[in-house]
């Protein structure tokens, strides 16, 4: 499970850099926050397709389940799209809003990928491991 929010919280923090330097270079308006999270969306779930294999791999070749396999592999690419999102939304949200998305975004980044990496895990894994 740690493995999974880590994944999550290290490429929502690597997605969020982007958006906050954008913001501050005047880089995002209107349909452009669209086309960033379209790009950053579409680099989580290939991330997330890439590392997932690598740790559903890992997870068989350690356990010997591959339906083990399946699930770490399910939260992780789920995960990181979870977390394209965040890193995209928190930080235009909070501009949006008038505040600094320097300050607050990394807090909440690391608290729904973290939340959302465990909920998937276990969600997946209560599902397909009975």
């Amino acid at each position: 499970m740690p493995i999974v929010a880590s994944i999550g919280g290290n490429t929502g923090n690597q997605t969020m850099a982007i958006m906050i330097r954008a913001l501050a270079g005047d880089q995002v308006r209107g349909s452009g926050a669209m086309r960033l999270l379209n790009k950053e969306l579409l680099v989580g779930l290939l991330n997330g397709s890439i590392w997932g294999l690598v740790v559903g791999l890992v997870a068989v070749a350690l356990y010997a389940n591959y339906a083990l396999g399946a699930v770490m592999a399910g939260a992780v690419v789920l995960n990181l799209v979870v977390a394209a999102v965040a890193g995209v939304a928190i930080p235009v949200a909070l501009h949006s809003t008038g505040r600094d998305p320097a300050y607050g975004s990394s807090v909440l980044l690391t608290f729904i990928t973290d939340a959302m990496g465990f909920f998937l895990f276990l969600g997946l894994a209560s599902a397909f491991l009975r």
